[in-house]
């Protein structure tokens, strides 16, 4: 059945109930209907509705009072600020939504020397202005240049950071399906809703690393280092689930 959220007078508990991810065809309505002048003015408000294959939007126009035939009352600029801001925050990556379809490979000739820049605007929630294409880049080794650098929505599909120092570094909503991390570092990472399906990650290093939300599918996890890692219970129990995981090291983790 779709999930269906009509704005009201308690925005906060309307956006506390959504707990369904907006896909970006979703976030751009969504944005058109706040930006529409009936908006601006106070005079409209937003029904979202989610569906299994996508979403449908209705901007409402406030008839005025009691009267207005039951449709529900702008509730002003604030709500439909904070409704925007969930938006973009809770919705997933254009890297990984809609079924992994990622962009075509960029043809920029310094595509991979802008991992030693990273995403200046990304951050947590991998919002950028240019996508930081990664794919089939080779950092192998690199010790000095990736270092708390910002990787927030690369695509790393097929790159290799064999031997290389990622420490301290940001890799939110990061695309590595494929990617081989062989006795990279992740000293002190902060790596949130990374995907790293079917990824090299042998020897890796994950000491006092932050792993919120990131998923390992077929990932050769084989004497990865997790010595203070900071993950939550539920991620862990998927993270056990990882046959290529030592015993050893299951025991540290506390798999069951």
């Amino acid at each position: 059945a779709p999930h269906t959220y009509v704005q009201t007078h308690h925005p906060l508990s309307l956006l506390l109930s959504a707990t369904h991810p907006l896909s970006p065809h979703c976030i751009d309505m969504v944005s058109s209907c706040l930006a529409s002048p009936a908006t601006a003015r106070g005079g409209s408000a937003l029904r979202l509705q989610l569906q299994p294959r996508g979403c449908r939007v209705t901007c409402l126009a406030d008839a005025g009072g009691a009267g207005s035939g039951g449709r529900a009352k702008a509730v002003g600029g604030f709500a439909c600020g904070l409704l925007a801001a969930w938006a973009v925050a809770s919705a997933p990556s254009p890297v990984i939504a809609a079924g992994q379809r990622l962009p075509p490979l960029s043809t920029d000739p310094n595509r991979c020397e802008a991992a030693f820049v990273g995403n200046t605007i990304g951050q947590a929630n991998g919002v950028y202005d240019k996508v930081l294409d990664l794919r089939f880049c080779d950092f192998t080794n690199d010790k000095n240049n990736l270092k708390g650098k910002t990787l927030s929505a690369a695509l790393m599909s097929g790159a290799k950071f064999d031997g290389a120092d990622l420490t301290e570094v940001v890799m939110s909503k990061a695309y590595a399906v494929g990617a081989s991390f062989k006795g990279t570092n992740f000293t002190n990472a902060v790596i949130d809703r990374a995907n790293f399906g079917k990824a090299d990650l042998e020897g890796a290093i994950f000491k006092n690393t932050v792993l919120s939300g990131s998923t390992f599918d077929e990932a050769n996890m084989k004497d990865v280092d997790f010595e203070d890692t900071l993950i939550g219970y539920i991620d862990l129990q998927k993270l056990c689930r990882n046959t290529s995981i030592n015993e050893d090291t299951r025991l540290e983790l506390g798999c069951r």
